[in-house]
């Protein structure tokens, strides 16, 4: 793996970018790691709910070549922002919300390229779990052409949670599923609205799919059964733009 200029490495570095209120996406540890700053910097990581992976030395070493100390992390290129301050933010701005839960997605160019179609269809936020899911990268900038810096984005400890809280603010949770009859063309987007899309080899969770309050599938035609995430999306997103549009 080669080294990303959005790495810290070494216990002070990562200390020092922890009370300088850095974001960091992820934190590798390596396992059995002791002594006096280890133990200064774990409430550090605490208190910043940064998700940590412990791992072998063999990991570190592949992430950095450089005297890691034991520790390895990645700097988000933006700030996340807090996912109830935004969901109480839109709903009293007077726009008509429209949310985009990722459900563990994995693959940094999906996300780029879902962010970038985001921005242009005028999507309120996006919300992502904290474990289990692709992070910024350098890789989601580039792809997002900058449309990373231009759409808020959230990370929450458990999507039903988020599902239930968005439902209580009166934002109808739609799931983008082939498990259902339902075409997304019978969706009315003009409600305040949440679209969920799955991870790229399983879709969304049945967790999730338990508490949403609709089921949507694209129509499919050839004998591929499915779309890349990020165009699946794509298709969603302007079908919602499409519905406003008609409905202001």
């Amino acid at each position: 793996m080669q080294e990303q200029e959005n790495q810290i490495y070494g216990l002070r570095a990562l200390m020092e970018a922890l009370n300088a209120g850095k974001t960091i996406d992820k934190v590798f540890l390596q396992k059995g790691l002791r002594g006096d700053l280890f133990k200064e910097l774990l409430p550090l990581l605490q208190k910043a709910e940064v998700p940590i992976s412990y791992v072998p030395v063999e990991k570190l070493n592949r992430l950095t070549k450089k005297n890691h100390q034991g520790v390895v992390a990645n700097l988000s290129p933006v700030d996340y922002y807090n996912f109830e301050d935004l969901v109480i933010s839109v709903t009293e701005s007077g726009q008509r919300p429209l949310f985009l839960i990722l459900d563990h997605l994995s693959d940094v160019r999906n996300f780029g390229a879902i962010i970038r179609t985001a921005e242009c269809t005028g999507v309120s936020g996006i919300i992502i779990p904290k474990r289990g899911s692709v992070s910024i990268t350098a890789d989601t900038v580039k792809t997002s052409a900058g449309a990373v810096f231009r759409v808020p984005i959230c990370k929450v400890d458990n999507l039903v949670d988020a599902v239930y809280y968005l439902q209580g603010s009166g934002i109808r949770v739609v799931a983008a599923t082939e498990k259902t009859n339902q075409l997304l063309y019978d969706e009315d987007f003009t409600l305040p609205t949440a679209i969920v899309m799955g991870a790229e080899d399983v879709g969304v969770s049945a967790a999730v799919l338990k508490v949403v309050d609709g089921k949507a599938k694209l129509p499919m035609v050839g004998e591929i059964s499915s779309l890349n995430v990020s165009v699946a999306c794509g298709v969603f997103l302007y079908e919602v733009l499409h519905q406003r549009l008609a409905r202001p």
